[in-house]
């Protein structure tokens, strides 16, 4: 079997189906029944999410990827495990568990109560409507090779902090596998300005909302009307066919935080009240929050030491960067320090 024919048939975690994504390896058991993706760094051999498999044998595929791990002269870390894993693993004496935040939930069918609900998101919805904005949804094999969406990609990782992520918040979504993956493209005037790509949780009936990706050109309201109509999108396809949907990780949030290693929580506090300028926590979690979530799920990062270690996390930062964790870092804090010039000047032009 493929890797996409055992994430469409056993993938749970949410990241499931990021494991088709660019730059991932894959690591399949003896009988072919299992695969787990990674990609290694730092003498860590970083799994993205949990192993791929029939629950049954969860235990087994730990145990051989682990092996194959020791083989290769590393340790091994599941970035963003949920709770299936964590249960299988939290009282194991060779792994560590540490919660890195939660990822909400929803049950498409209850979206149309939450958007009469919810003011704040109808005035949202009006406003992008308002301005002609107008959604569609697209063969994934259409978007990949479209020069519009290679643009509104360009535009909006420009307009980040930091240098593009990779691993498992890889921005090039649409050169992976798209078969199964779900396109929604926002259009004003006939011209792309934002989409949206979902990826199925084939297992839990569900689908992650991976990617919104949106032109600063875009009015307010794109990405909460590109949301909803993949909400609607869901809730139709099939009676009850869908079940669940998550928009993924918001890093540092949950009350599982507390339970880490004091130093792991003092990083996370820090990072929490001063690295907004980079990467804004709060205002994710607020932007999920006010679309009411039917709950929150822990996602956990699981390595198979003692104690888990500054070296994993460094590992960890740096599958996500590409690059050094501190250069990152650097680079933008550089970004930001272009951009804070850049605007007094203009500030300057109009006074």
């Amino acid at each position: 079997m493929t890797a996409r024919d055992l994430v469409m048939r056993y993938g749970w975690n949410s990241t499931a189906y990021q494991i088709l994504n660019p730059g991932i390896l894959h690591w399949f058991d003896p009988g072919g029944l299992a695969v787990v993706g990674y990609v290694r760094k730092d003498g860590y051999l970083l799994a993205a999410g949990a192993p791929v498999c029939a629950p049954e044998d969860l235990q087994t595929v730990v145990g051989g990827f682990e092996r194959f791990a020791r083989e290769q002269g590393c340790r091994v870390c599941y970035v963003c495990a949920a709770g299936r894993l964590r249960d299988l693993l939290d009282e194991s004496p060779r792994h560590c568990v540490v919660a890195v935040g939660a990822e909400p939930v929803w049950d498409p069918a209850r979206w149309p109560d939450i958007v009469r609900r919810r003011r704040s998101l109808r005035a949202q919805l009006h406003r992008a409507l308002n301005k002609g904005v107008r959604i569609g949804e697209i063969a994934p094999r259409d978007a990949v090779d479209d020069p519009e969406f290679r643009c509104v990609l360009a535009e909006w990782l420009a307009c980040r902090r930091l240098p593009p992520l990779h691993f498992m918040v890889e921005p090039e979504v649409l050169r992976g596998v798209v078969d199964d993956r779900i396109v929604l493209a926002a259009r004003r005037g006939g011209r792309l300005i934002a989409y949206l790509v979902a990826s199925p949780i084939a297992a839990r009936r569900g689908y992650l909302i991976e990617e919104v990706a949106r032109s600063p050109e875009s009015p307010n309201g794109t990405s909460e009307l590109l949301i909803d109509a993949a909400m609607r999108r869901f809730a139709d396809e099939g009676s009850g066919h869908v079940v669940m949907v998550t928009m993924g990780l918001v890093a540092l949030s949950g009350d599982h935080l507390t339970r880490n290693p004091a130093w792991l929580r003092t990083l996370m506090f820090v990072a929490r009240a001063h690295a907004n300028r980079f990467y804004n926590f709060r205002g994710l979690e607020h932007f999920r929050t006010k679309m009411d979530p039917c709950r929150w799920e822990p996602v956990y990062f699981i390595s198979n030491e003692k104690r888990f270690s500054v070296a994993a996390l460094y590992a960890i930062g740096g599958a996500f960067s590409g690059i050094s964790p501190l250069r990152a870092i650097w680079l933008g804090v550089m970004k930001g320090v272009a951009d804070e010039i850049r605007g007094l000047g203009r500030r300057m032009q109009l006074s």
